[in-house]
């Protein structure tokens, strides 16, 4: 997570047009202990502002004249080509919250403002926001080092990218061991696969990154107790193609694999998953690996909706079946090889956990 300091001189921008709440907002801020505090209540110049200070984050009013805060979004959009905009929507109407978050923002300030609901908002988001922000700056390191070839630099590559996926995986209830975990049984399953070296070798490195783009997905929706509305699962259906977006513009091999990983490792054999619906061969080879990886890490890991199953348990729900998963979603030729070679599963839960094994 980002220390406190590097928060507190985050760039904030306040978009709204009235004044009041202009004030009322930069007070609470400025109580807070943040240095670096514009407004402006011209939607029109928001575009040319970003451009110019490329802001840690943007305190947006929905309704506004002349422009609203939707239009905003979409020329902001324009100067973000990864997708991630840091827009913390301000609106009173509780029916434009779903939309917002659809069309790009990451959270919502209700009206009337409260000041501990604005200030753990605010935290929380920049959170997110700067940890974004480390992600593209590492990309061009992260890219040398992997032509440099050289195994240590290999390993600090893999240290980096465990880093990164932190700043999704601790809004969730993962952890950092589920994203480890993956690596290895990604690499040890393309070996008995008979993959050769180059697609083992990348596999390990890009397969970790799968979840990357619940870095998008707001606190709110991504941690809320019970079921989504069809709406929210919409929403959270599009960490995968965020995930794509963060990773794919890239020319090192490794990110690419991970954003080919990233679209497509819920698409299901049968045709069921998301969030294209596409089935058989059409999803990649690499997508159909981590798919059955992540399945038996999820089983054999506690979380808020089901206590963790062991290893034969977990088995059994992957080859036969339980409602949720079953053996259709698989390749057959993978699922065949995974039933022959199971044990490297355990084997690697077991090295790779801690705390967390059923």
């Amino acid at each position: 997570m980002v220390g406190s300091s590097v928060i507190l001189n985050a760039k904030i921008l306040v978009v709204d047009d009235l004044k009041a709440n202009l004030l009322l907002l930069t007070r609470m801020l400025d109580s807070a202990g943040y240095t670096s505090v514009m407004t402006t209540t011209d939607p029109f110049q928001v575009r040319e502002l970003y451009h110019r200070h490329r802001f840690d984050i943007i305190l947006l009013d929905l309704l506004m004249p002349g422009l609203d805060g939707f239009q905003v979004m979409e020329g902001l959009k324009e100067l973000e080509p990864d997708g991630y905009l840091p827009v913390l929507v301000i609106t009173a109407q509780p029916g434009q919250k779903l939309r917002a978050l659809q069309a790009g923002a990451k959270d919502f300030i209700s009206k009337p403002f409260e000041l501990a609901e604005v200030l753990a908002r605010v935290h929380n988001m920049l959170d997110v926001s700067l940890m974004h922000k480390v992600l593209h700056d590492c990309n061009d390191v992260l890219e040398q080092r992997v032509r440099e070839r050289t195994a240590d630099l290999k390993e600090s590559y893999l240290e980096t990218i465990f880093s990164m996926t932190r700043a999704a995986e601790h809004k969730d209830e993962e952890t950092g061991a589920h994203v480890q975990r993956i690596s290895y049984y990604s690499r040890e399953f393309a070996g008995v696969l008979g993959m050769d070296d180059e697609f083992v070798d990348r596999i390990f490195f890009a397969s970790p990154m799968h979840d990357i783009g619940k870095i998008g997905i707001s606190d709110q929706l991504l941690l809320k107790p019970g079921g989504f509305t069809p709406q929210e699962w919409g929403v959270m259906k599009r960490h995968t193609t965020m995930g794509a977006e963060i990773l794919g513009n890239s020319k090192s091999p490794y990110l690419l694999m991970g954003a080919e990983i990233a679209l497509n490792h819920h698409e299901r054999w049968n045709g069921g998953g998301y969030p294209k619906g596409i089935r058989g061969k059409a999803i990649p080879l690499t997508a159909r690996i981590v798919t059955i990886c992540d399945i038996y890490d999820a089983l054999r890991s506690r979380r808020p909706y089901k206590p963790a199953f062991d290893h034969l348990k977990s088995v059994e729900i992957i080859t036969n079946g339980d409602g949720r998963t079953m053996p259709e979603h698989f390749d057959p030729v993978i699922i065949a090889s995974f039933k022959e070679h199971h044990l490297l599963f355990r084997d690697i839960f077991e090295e790779y956990t801690a705390g967390e094994s059923g």
